[in-house]
């Protein structure tokens, strides 16, 4: 998983969603990032690390997910040869599954009225220009 810097012209538009599940409860882009990192490389300090952040706010964020959800999402694998690592739980990949979709089904919704508003944008920006 690749994270492109924000700025990136081709990024955009771009629609990002936070769902909020409960007051000061939620699920972005950022916590799904992290659980399909966990996901893919066994280990909470590897995708945090590949998303730019300490092991500790990694962590603290895995903790905040487990905490939201009647069941964790995120559990530790002990040791062994290779040492130990975590995993998703089957909780773990529904809740990352059902983000996923609801953010692919609202991109696919909102597509067309994304570009009228780009185009919209791009009108502006040269109407500055003259």
């Amino acid at each position: 998983m690749s994270h492109p810097p924000l700025h990136n012209p081709d990024l955009y538009p771009r629609l990002q969603i936070r769902l909020y599940l409960a007051p000061g409860i939620w699920l972005g882009p950022g916590k799904a990032d992290l659980l399909e990192l966990i996901g893919e490389t066994g280990s909470i300090s590897e995708a945090g690390r590949q998303m730019g952040m300490s092991y500790k706010r990694a962590w603290s964020l895995v903790e905040v997910l487990n905490a939201s959800f009647s069941a964790p999402l995120v559990e530790r694998v002990r040791g062994g040869a290779g040492g130990g690592g975590a995993r998703l739980t089957n909780e773990g990949q529904e809740v990352l599954a059902r983000f996923r979709r609801i953010c692919a089904e609202a991109r696919a919704v909102s597509v067309k009225d994304s570009a009228a508003l780009m185009a919209m944008r791009m009108q502006s920006d040269d109407a500055d220009e003259a």
